[in-house]
């Protein structure tokens, strides 16, 4: 078996954010988020890199992202586009938006032939995530849990909230061994004086969260296996789901992991870290991340400059 794969999202275009946020520099060498989660797994024992990106910003990331560490780590792209459907979905007129985190793995089928992990371009996720997660990828089958054998990296909701909005985080339910039950999917969650709480009709009614409940940050594991899983899952999906709201609908990994392992086809292992989330989900974001990536390389973390 190689090494294992690093998938990341980077499809989206941050529309929160206000920009093509996986390309802006976090630091004054000109590194963006990004470029910290590859040095992370490269050097936890990935690899190689794969990309999903839209092919209306393939030229500017290559620019951006790719070309710079083609040299230190391979690197592929797949392109999740709209028009990626079963043969006889019609696209709905006004659609412009891909069909979710699912659809996004699903694109990198061809390419990806080894076990793999999944991020997402714009979070920092932390030095022991990526050697947990070289791990349990590297581990024989006879050693893996049953079932097709995937794993998710949790981490405490305090460390993954930000002052300045809202955040969607996915709250994880943990059995006693240690193994993911489900995803609950909370889209409007706000950092208050006293922890957390969240809101599932608009700010209408608020319920407390704890800070120490563990979060799926989309940080998965998995091998192949997973694709013939995702492509019932989007058949499914654009049969039954995409009509209810054409335009907006999406299919989402964290569901369709959770559908899998309530139908007994799939247990996720949940591996933890308790490092410091941090992303630029919001353009006020960006001077904090900054403040961080400089005290990590003030202790030692990462060098000056990465990729020399």
């Amino acid at each position: 078996m190689g090494k294992p794969t690093l998938v990341i999202l980077a499809a989206g275009m941050g529309s929160r954010y206000g920009g093509l946020k996986q390309i802006d520099p976090v630091d004054a060498e000109g590194h963006k988020i990004i470029d910290f989660s590859m040095y992370d797994a490269k050097r936890a024992g990935f690899g190689k890199v794969v990309f999903i990106i839209k092919k209306a910003i393939e030229k500017e990331f290559k620019e951006g992202v790719g070309n710079r560490v083609a040299s230190c780590i391979p690197v592929e792209y797949a392109f999740q586009e709209k028009e990626d459907v079963p043969e006889g979905v019609v696209i709905p007129d006004g659609r412009e938006k891909p069909w979710g985190t699912a659809h996004a793995i699903y694109a990198c089928r061809d390419i990806v032939k080894e076990p793999f992990a999944v991020i997402n371009s714009d979070d920092y996720y932390g030095v022991s995530a990526y050697k947990a997660l070289a791990e349990f990828l590297n581990a024989p089958e006879a050693e893996k849990p049953g079932l097709a054998a995937y794993c998710n990296v949790a981490y405490l909701l305090k460390n993954t909230l930000t002052d300045n909005g809202s955040v969607a985080r996915g709250y994880c339910r943990v059995n006693e061994a240690g193994f993911l039950t489900g995803i609950d999917e909370l889209t409007k969650i706000e950092k208050t004086a006293t922890g957390a709480r969240y809101t599932e009709d608009d700010g209408n009614t608020w319920k407390d969260l704890s800070v120490d409940a563990p979060v799926s940050m989309n940080m998965w594991g998995f091998d192949p296996s997973i694709f013939p899983y995702l492509k019932t899952s989007l058949d499914r999906f654009f049969a039954e789901e995409m009509e209810k709201n054409p335009l907006k609908s999406e299919c989402f990994l964290p569901i369709e992991t959770g559908r899998m392992i309530a139908e007994g086809k799939a247990s996720v292992k949940m591996l933890s870290s308790e490092d410091k989330w941090f992303g630029v989900t919001y353009k006020e974001d960006k001077p904090g991340v900054m403040a961080s990536i400089k005290a990590l390389k003030d202790a030692g973390v990462y060098p000056e400059r990465l990729w020399d």
